[in-house]
């Protein structure tokens, strides 16, 4: 089976319309983002191309006492379904959900059973990969400008992010907007490296018999700390070690292409090389930058300092067989500057795809 061709939709983006608008541009999967980052965000956290907030963050988590059922995911993916598309992958847990997993909080023990409530509903609807991110800061200092070829709006980063994350808050998101004044207290890598382990040591099993697989997104933006706490996947090598602590297959990586290009260390595609002939990579992020952090900016896909065509080369010829998505593209100027943005790489990546499989053949 050769690799796929997919699409990332946000919860706004669950409609027709953009199912449609995915399928045109000659996407067969589709990864899924049920949390809503932009609620309540204000204009911060517009509902445009990608997640971007403040100091605040992206607004509030979902509900803590309802999770997503087995009718709102079969309801999706038979809508997925009428538009000819597949449903490849969720992206990311609710805060709401599984928050004192990630701060060791008096909770975890009933978070843990949440995220294996929700495996176990994605296994009897046939959703195959759960992507998510360990991570307590979550994604911040990003911005916005006009970055890319011809002045195409984009996002980068200028300089780390050290403001403390107030109490209340995790993965850039309030859980508790009642919290008590503060701020939560660093975590180091040694503590959260713990927490990553008890986490796939207690749901692995549940993700094996419900036959779904479990994808760790590297740390965005890819520095060690971010708001004082310690972060996990933030150096190419990194990926081995959260490789190293479960032997399971459903044990896998999200890998972001942009993320590990921002890297201080090594390279992406000796990276992606080396874990997708291991069979550890379940699904796939493209998207080109330059810089490192932290200071970086994201681009065109094809004007970067990635060459994006042979990541695909790397992945087809290791025989990957999962879905590759754009992760994000700088806005185009036009009527439409988000789907432009998206169609320009999604043609860019079918046309490469495309000429991979035809040379396979020919």
């Amino acid at each position: 089976m050769p690799m796929k061709l997919g699409f990332g939709l946000y919860r706004h983006m669950l409609d027709d319309a953009h199912y449609r608008f995915a399928r045109q541009c000659g996407a067969t999967h589709v990864v899924v983002h049920l949390v809503d980052y932009f609620k309540q965000g204000g204009d911060a956290n517009a509902r445009v191309d990608q997640p971007l907030g403040d100091l605040h963050g992206w607004g509030r988590a979902g509900d803590p006492d309802r999770l997503w059922t087995v009718d709102e995911l079969s309801s999706i993916k038979q809508d997925l379904a009428r538009h000819d598309l597949e449903w490849a992958a969720i992206e990311n847990f609710d805060p709401a959900h599984w928050h004192d997993i990630l701060l060791d909080g008096p909770r975890r023990d009933e978070h843990i059973e949440n995220v294996k409530t929700i495996l176990r509903r994605m296994g009897e609807v046939g959703i195959p990969v759960m992507g998510y991110n360990f991570s307590i800061a979550g994604v911040a200092g990003r911005i916005k400008g006009a970055f890319a070829r011809g002045g195409a709006e984009a996002v980068g980063m200028d300089g780390p992010v050290d403001d403390p994350l107030p109490n209340g808050m995790v993965w850039n998101m309030v859980y508790d907007p009642d919290a008590p004044s503060g701020f939560l207290p660093p975590v180091t890598h040694e503590q959260l490296w713990d927490r990553l382990y008890r986490f796939l040591r207690d749901v692995i099993p549940t993700a094996e018999e419900a036959g779904v697989t479990l994808a760790l997104h590297p740390d965005d933006p890819p520095m060690p700390t971010v708001r004082g706490h310690a972060r996990l996947v933030y150096q190419p090598r990194f990926y081995q070690t959260m490789a190293d602590l479960h032997p399971s297959p459903r044990n896998a990586m999200e890998f972001c292409v942009g993320t590990v290009a921002e890297m201080t260390e090594g390279s992406a595609e000796e990276t992606l090389d080396l874990h997708s002939r291991e069979g550890r990579v379940a699904y796939v992020h493209l998207r080109n930058i330059r810089g490192k952090v932290p200071n970086y900016r994201e681009t065109f896909i094809d004007d970067g300092e990635v060459d994006a065509g042979r990541i695909l080369e790397i992945l087809h010829r290791n025989g990957f067989e999962g879905v590759v998505i754009p992760d994000h593209a700088p806005s185009m100027t036009c009527d439409a500057p988000w789907h432009a943005g998206m169609a320009f790489a999604m043609g860019y990546m079918k046309a490469k795809i495309d000429g991979l499989r035809e040379s396979e053949c020919c």
